[in-house]
């Protein structure tokens, strides 16, 4: 195949924003009597949406108001803009990419709000810009493909000429599914859950510049 566009998730994968995003979830969810790790909270809602918290945190019987979203998103926008970082190597690869003008583009659950601070913070914005999209914007989540479908198509390459990068069960689903290459970023030892549904498992940046052949 030859490349034709490399898709990224964004949390996990562009920027190191899942733990202290479960942090505060974690304590946030604590004081709703919901008394869980931050390793179990990453198990539970790593790759999915924030209505997905509510639920999930409410079955076992968390008292989440009817506000609690906005609430939510006003602390995390705050801690993500004072102390997100890139994940080890990520400019390294997007520089790489963005000098061999390969079609770059990034795919979310997360809001676009969260990605403007995000990767605005971790100089990435300028070099993925304007090819940044959320799933909520489109209504359709991953695990369903219309994320990653709706980048191609923005860029305009053919899916099957598109490798996307992922970190998470519901995107590596959603890459599939879209009929693309997918690689499973798996830094955090999630490479068992990847290995059945990636083409690839990296558990540095630097192996997927030798999967990308850079």
């Amino acid at each position: 195949m030859i490349l034709g566009a490399v898709l990224f998730d964004c949390d996990g994968v562009l920027v190191d924003s899942e733990r202290l995003t479960n942090q505060l979830l974690r304590d946030d969810l604590a004081a709703r009597g919901l008394d869980l790790t931050v390793e179990e909270v990453m198990d539970l809602f790593v790759g999915g949406t924030t209505e997905s918290v509510v639920d999930e945190a409410t079955r076992p019987g968390a008292e989440m108001p009817p506000n609690w979203i906005e609430g939510f998103y006003a602390k995390m926008f705050a801690r993500l803009d004072a102390e997100v970082e890139a994940v080890p190597g990520a400019p390294e690869l997007v520089d790489t990419l963005y000098e061999r003008k390969t079609p770059m583009a990034v795919g979310s659950n997360g809001p676009t709000a969260k990605m403007q601070i995000t990767l605005s913070r971790t100089g990435l914005l300028s070099k993925l810009s304007p090819h940044i999209y959320s799933a909520r914007d489109l209504g359709a989540p991953k695990p369903k493909p219309d994320i990653y479908l709706h980048a191609a198509r923005q860029l305009g390459v053919a899916p099957a000429r598109c490798v996307v990068i992922e970190d998470s069960v519901s995107g590596a689903k959603s890459a599939k599914a879209a009929g693309m290459r997918c690689i499973g970023y798996a830094a955090e030892g999630q490479g068992a859950s990847l290995a059945p549904l990636c083409d690839e498992i990296a558990v540095e940046m630097s192996q997927i510049h030798e999967f990308l052949k850079l």
